[in-house]
């Protein structure tokens, strides 16, 4: 290649990329509304609200069942699977590994959210042996990603000590060593699997004084991959939500959680395509 040319050739690649992208993320939202994908969804109390009603405004059918009794069996008829370790109960913590374990067997697509890993002796172990499960994607914050890496400090509770870039490295590792996607929650997003990657700046900040949006992420996140491949599935699901979050506007956390199911449910697959701020990294 002549020295000259190869930065406008690079620039066309990405310029096509990018807009490949973004006809996947309208055409993978579209889907979720299409074929309205049943997600078993193993997720904490606090947060089942918001999960269901974020999963029903994108267009999804939630199914939030996680005692061993009935989880691993009704999960053979749904089209995804969220293995969420928020508030972690005595059921969820004896019903998850042998769900996620029916879903693999099955070749479901599966989300591990390995909620507020690190300190806590009882989910971190179990995030691990999930993660050795094979899940589609992992979301989590830089936290939680390091953690679930080998490395670096726990966070506060279900909240990050550190900004998404510091879990870059980890996330490719990750992503990389266990053939899955990883999406890593911030103020910027960033979601790859090990070989390509994307960041996403869109997003209001009071997503992040709303109890249970990162919960519903990794539920949108299962929806989008029943429909999509696992990396197209965590950009949707990410771009989804966070323009979503920026056509609320302005308004207090209460108010802010009923306007964003309005959100979910009004914007279209072209919408979130065209107006969520993303870049190749």
């Amino acid at each position: 290649f002549a020295e000259e040319g190869l930065p406008s050739d690079l620039d066309e690649v990405v310029r096509a990329g990018a807009g490949a992208l973004r006809a996947e993320i309208a055409a993978a939202v579209d889907a979720v509304r299409a074929s309205a994908p049943l997600v078993h969804g193993a997720t904490g109390s606090v947060t089942r609200a918001i999960v269901a009603d974020g999963l029903l405004a994108a267009g999804a059918r939630p199914m939030l069942t996680e005692t061993v009794d009935e989880a691993p069996t009704l999960v053979t008829v749904a089209d995804a699977f969220l293995a969420n370790l928020g508030s972690l109960s005595s059921d969820g913590r004896a019903g998850l590994f042998p769900t996620a374990e029916v879903a693999a067997e099955r070749g479901t697509p599966w989300v591990l959210d390995p909620t507020a890993i690190g300190l806590a002796p009882v989910r971190t172990p179990l995030a691990h042996e999930l993660l050795a499960l094979g899940p589609s994607i992992v979301r989590g914050n830089a936290s939680e990603v390091l953690v679930l890496a080998g490395g670096g400090q726990p966070g506060r509770g279900a909240d990050s000590t550190v900004a998404p870039d510091a879990a870059a490295e980890a996330a490719h590792s990750l992503a990389a060593a266990h053939g899955c996607v990883v999406a890593v929650s911030g103020a910027v997003d960033l979601v790859t699997d090990g070989r390509q990657s994307v960041r996403i700046a869109s997003g209001a900040p009071v997503l992040t004084r709303v109890t249970g949006t990162g919960c519903l992420l990794g539920a949108l996140s299962a929806a989008h991959a029943a429909v999509a491949a696992p990396f197209v599935a965590a950009v949707a699901a990410t771009a989804l939500l966070t323009v979503a979050s920026d056509r609320v506007g302005p308004m207090g956390p209460g108010s802010f959680k009923v306007t964003l199911v309005d959100a979910l449910d009004a914007v279209t697959g072209d919408e979130v395509a065209a107006e969520v701020d993303l870049s190749w990294t």
